[in-house]
């Protein structure tokens, strides 16, 4: 199972989704895409940022465009600056799913 935080960026009023515990698993990324099979995720662009051991996987859907971030340190965001909605619903969604475990954070905590 994955935990996750659905919360604001330090110091933003964008909500982005947190992946705190199980994204360093091989199986994350297309467990993920799984997940939100639903909403028919594409992948559009592949980035690999490797000085700052990270990959940026950028998705289309039916909810619009988003992106997900995974480091080598085990976390990956989901982000949607331009997509809130479509950010909700992907949460909404994995609150729903067997593999995902939402975990509640203080708001105030990232302003």
């Amino acid at each position: 199972m994955y935990h996750y935080y659905f919360r604001p960026g330090y110091k933003s009023e964008n909500l982005l989704i947190e992946v705190f515990d199980g994204a360093e698993n091989e199986s994350f990324v297309p467990d993920f895409v799984s997940a939100i099979s639903e909403i028919q995720p594409k992948i559009i662009e592949v980035s690999d940022l490797w000085m700052n051991d990270e990959i940026l996987l950028s998705y289309d859907s039916e909810i619009g465009q988003f992106t997900l971030s995974k480091d080598i340190w085990g976390f990956a965001f989901i982000m949607a600056e331009n997509n809130q909605d479509g950010l909700i619903r992907i949460n909404s969604i994995l609150q729903n799913s067997k593999w995902f475990k939402k975990v509640e954070v203080d708001f105030e905590k990232y302003r």
